[in-house]
């Protein structure tokens, strides 16, 4: 039956309220992160398996695991942005923007947890450091890790270089047969000017001696007093590495949350057009 007079086709027949900037940025920012967490899972995955088997040992620090579940989880998260944005499918894309909110909650939950907590917090660090003291020999990437955080921030042990008895190497028990008993890792030493080769054994004996004796070859402070005190004086830079980390999420949620509002009111329109060609006076 023939429409009215003056009354054109099915609104929106050609219309889209789905705007492909806001479709097409979502994918393209999702796409980046995803090869981000491949790359990721990849290097976490030949770090792993470089390592001997004594690496189990010291799961809860260890990197490559550390970087393997961090790229398994991001590889989730931003596969269901990159196909719910191409496919314009609401559930991956309300999945997609929940779980990056409650990751960007907890981040926040987390930095707002340590700085009233800053006690706790620092004996959670103090345990995390003793944890790796003991495992020192059994990780090549965990000990290569506490080698430049000792050389960086130009400290020994936890508390003190003397916390190095915790390790069964260098313990200073009668009984230990190793060759580095009472000694402390190189990069305790203090460096010496134009060295042209490194003195591994520069820190032989060095828990044996007094502190005023010890501070003439190694540093004797311990990293967690200096630890915080680089925190406290790089407070800027701390906030601007948790923004740099913070917008991507937002802008995440932002643009998912614009695209499933978009997709939904395309459904109304959709919805509305079949309605009104069932009309016969339409």
């Amino acid at each position: 039956m023939a429409r009215r007079p003056g009354v054109p086709a099915a609104y929106g027949e050609e219309f889209s309220f789905v705007s492909p900037l806001v479709k097409y940025l979502l994918f393209f920012f999702n796409m980046l992160f995803w090869v981000i967490s491949m790359v990721m899972v990849a290097v976490g995955v030949y770090a792993r398996l470089m390592k001997h088997a004594a690496a189990l040992a010291c799961l809860a620090v260890d990197p490559a695991i550390l970087l393997i579940v961090v790229g398994v989880l991001m590889f989730l998260l931003t596969f269901c942005g990159c196909i719910g944005s191409l496919r314009e499918n609401i559930c991956l894309l309300q999945t997609f923007s929940l779980c990056l909110t409650i990751v960007f909650l907890l981040q926040l939950a987390a930095g707002i947890l340590g700085f009233v907590f800053s006690d706790k917090a620092r004996g959670k660090v103090s345990e995390i450091i003793n944890n790796a003291i003991v495992h020192y020999r059994d990780d090549l990437d965990l000990q290569n890790l506490i080698d430049f955080g000792q050389k960086k921030f130009s400290c020994c042990g936890g508390i003190s270089y003397r916390d190095w008895s915790q390790n069964m190497y260098f313990n200073c028990s009668e009984d230990n047969p190793s060759r580095e008993r009472c000694s402390v890792p190189y990069s305790c030493c203090l460096p010496t000017p134009d060295q042209a080769v490194i003195n591994t054994m520069c820190g032989q004996g060095m828990q044996a001696v007094d502190y005023l004796e010890a501070s003439k070859v190694i540093y004797t402070n311990g990293c967690i007093d200096k630890l915080v005190n680089w925190i406290h004086s790089n407070l800027f830079l701390l906030g601007g590495v948790a923004l740099g980390l913070a917008i991507p999420q937002l802008v995440g949620i932002l643009l998912s949350q614009v695209l499933v509002n978009q997709i939904k009111d395309q459904i109304k329109l959709q919805l509305y057009n079949q309605q009104h060609r069932a009309d016969p006076w339409y």
